[in-house]
């Protein structure tokens, strides 16, 4: 979790707190793998205790599934995996019927969400972001290294961060709720804050993003929160125009979910469903006394929602302006600001357009012919059929 410092602190150690953890997504990909299985035989109980935790969200996969698929109907008690085989060999749309077993979303984000990355990735390019998924991350470039370690200098300017044990997703996700809580106090009070985990559910999708700096005006005449997001340069040179669009899309991104926050469009239940999470549940000591110590005593997940809900009502919606500061990796210098107004039509445009490769409603798409400059720079280039097209055209 997170902690406010007073101006000109002594940095502190920075101890990274893990959310999810490998052996949880293990889990994910092996419950779907069980899914076929239990298709062909719901009233089953060999089920392992370690997938019983997880039942309800396949018995929810199986229902919409069948809802899907064409010349099903209530009394197919039964469907087999042969059932689905024969499907997929007669049917054209059959890739698209099925989709609930394949879509991104459900295979590498159902337990995490949506991040706001992800949004912005995926405008980049589609195909880079499947092979992403499919083949895995390639390692951070030097180029990466540097933003990132920039980003977590400017946030220890501002931010103490803490050790805190983490036993269950319900305190993973309480150290986020206790972060968003201790970040808008530091900037009602303070007037900054860097590093604010947010979250909201867009269009049906939970996504999660975190904002990389929120300050207030500096004039009496507006007390709406400005975000801003600093960017990294290895040249002393402005961003071309995809390079910007991408930036202005995930600060967007932001507030939109900050302002769905603060007009209390949180659905504590969805949320709550959509995670897996006991609203019961009995948080770490650790955990309490933090919450303790912070002013807003919670003992389980379900107090601190209703802490990080009030908090939400008291908050402003965002700033219209937002600003995107450009600086060049050598010296650290300010090589320019964007300052763009947010554009509800064209966000909302895009994440539907972004969503239809995550939910399976389309194939991933390649860059458009002006943009392949992309490519001399991805580590997928040559695997890419887009990309070897275009080399043999050359």
């Amino acid at each position: 979790m997170t902690e406010s410092v007073p101006p000109n602190p002594s940095p502190p150690p920075l101890i990274p707190i893990e959310i999810i953890s490998e052996e949880e997504m293990a889990l994910i990909e092996a419950a779907f793998a069980a899914t076929t299985k239990y298709l062909s035989s719901r009233s089953s109980s060999s089920s392992s205790c370690q997938f019983q935790r997880n039942e309800k969200s396949i018995e929810t996969i199986t229902l919409h599934t069948k809802r899907r698929l064409s010349g099903c109907s209530e009394s197919d008690k039964n469907i087999t995996s042969t059932d689905i085989e024969d499907l997929v060999d007669n049917s054209k749309n059959a890739q698209k019927k099925l989709k609930i077993f394949e879509t991104f979303l459900h295979r590498f984000r159902r337990k995490r969400g949506l991040a706001i990355t992800d949004i912005t990735a995926t405008e980049w390019c589609e195909k880079q972001m499947e092979f992403v998924l499919l083949r895995g991350k390639p390692k951070a470039t030097r180029a990466m290294k540097a933003g990132t370690a920039r980003h977590t200098k400017l946030e220890e300017e501002v931010i103490k961060r803490v050790q805190v044990r983490v036993e269950a997703a319900e305190d993973a996700w309480a150290v986020r709720l206790m972060n968003f809580i201790a970040g808008t106090n530091q900037l009602m009070f303070q007037e900054l804050t860097r590093e604010l985990p947010v979250i909201g559910c867009v269009q049906g999708v939970w996504m999660v993003g975190v904002i990389d700096e929120i300050r207030m005006p500096v004039t009496d005449t507006s007390r709406n929160p400005i975000f801003v997001d600093t960017k990294t340069r290895v040249r002393a040179t402005l961003p071309s125009g995809p390079q910007t669009r991408n930036g202005r899309l995930q600060l967007m991104c932001y507030k939109y979910l900050w302002d769905s926050l603060v007009k209390d469009n949180f659905n504590t239940k969805s949320f709550l469903s959509f995670f897996g999470l006991n609203p019961r549940y009995t948080l770490s000591e650790e955990i309490q006394q933090h919450t303790s110590s912070s002013g807003f005593p919670a003992k389980t997940l379900e107090d601190l929602l209703a802490y990080f809900r009030n908090t939400c009502s008291a908050l402003p919606p965002a700033n219209e302006q937002l600003i995107l500061r450009y600086e060049f990796q050598g010296d650290q210098s300010l090589l320019g600001e964007d300052n763009f107004t947010y554009d509800h039509a064209w966000l909302t445009g895009q994440i539907k357009y972004s969503l239809e490769f995550w939910l399976g409603e389309r194939a991933a798409g390649f860059v458009p012919q002006e943009e392949r400059w992309k490519c001399r720079s991805c580590k997928f280039a040559s695997v890419c059929s887009s990309y070897a097209a275009a080399d043999s055209r050359s």
